[in-house]
């Protein structure tokens, strides 16, 4: 599917870095045990394509916390951090499929809601980094990917047309507003949004289990 492209967008965290667990355990720390209130079964779906700062006023809104959202960013920076420099790992067959559209002349670009201080140790550690063209974050775009501005963000910086550019997202919020750009998406599964699996096939133009069916 790629070929009919000039470009490869990816998201990172869920679509080509494992950090579902990571996730998982800051939510529960920051609210469970810290604050002892239970995590809602819709709150990862709810932030999902939030900036980091929109899901901090989410949350403090949310759960009635006295916090400013600074305080709260500070908190998840220093919980995520030592995570992301550490331990996040790459999926199955990531490296070998940027590394084939890499062979094929294609601008590559990473588009995440993480901020630097996490997207760019966990790239680096896994192999990665040195493939992308660019990088894009919505602290940059001031809005999360409930818009598509990140999307157009990352194309400018590769100097691809958006009609010309393949997104790959697991998230059907953040594919949904990827595809107001023009461009095509393609979703990739993840286990922390698997319930929304089928209506991000909807969306999608494209649909993979894994990297493993694109190599």
């Amino acid at each position: 599917m790629i070929e009919a492209f000039d470009a490869a967008i990816f998201d990172m965290d869920g679509t080509i870095l494992d950090s579902l667990g990571v996730w998982e355990k800051i939510d529960n720390d920051f609210l469970e045990k810290k604050r002892g209130i239970a995590v809602p079964p819709d709150y990862v779906h709810s932030i999902a394509a939030m900036s980091f700062e929109e899901i901090a006023r989410y949350t403090i809104q949310r759960f009635n916390l006295s916090e400013t959202p600074e305080a709260l960013m500070r908190e998840w920076t220093d919980m995520a951090e030592h995570e992301y420099a550490n331990n996040i790992k790459i999926k199955p067959y990531v490296k070998e499929y940027i590394q084939k559209i890499k062979a094929m002349g294609k601008k590559i670009a990473l588009c995440t809601s993480s901020p630097k201080s996490f997207y760019e140790p966990a790239v680096k550690n896994n192999g990665i980094y040195d493939l992308f063209d660019a990088f894009a974050n919505t602290c940059e775009a001031g809005v999360g990917k409930n818009s598509p501005k990140v999307y157009l963000l990352a194309a400018e910086k590769i100097g691809v047309a958006p009609q010309k550019c393949l997104v790959f997202e697991d998230v059907a919020a953040a594919a949904e507003c990827a595809k107001k750009t023009g461009m095509a998406v393609c979703g990739v599964y993840d286990e922390r949004s698997r319930m929304h699996k089928e209506r991000l096939k909807e969306i999608c133009d494209y649909y993979i289990d894994g990297f493993e069916d694109v190599i």
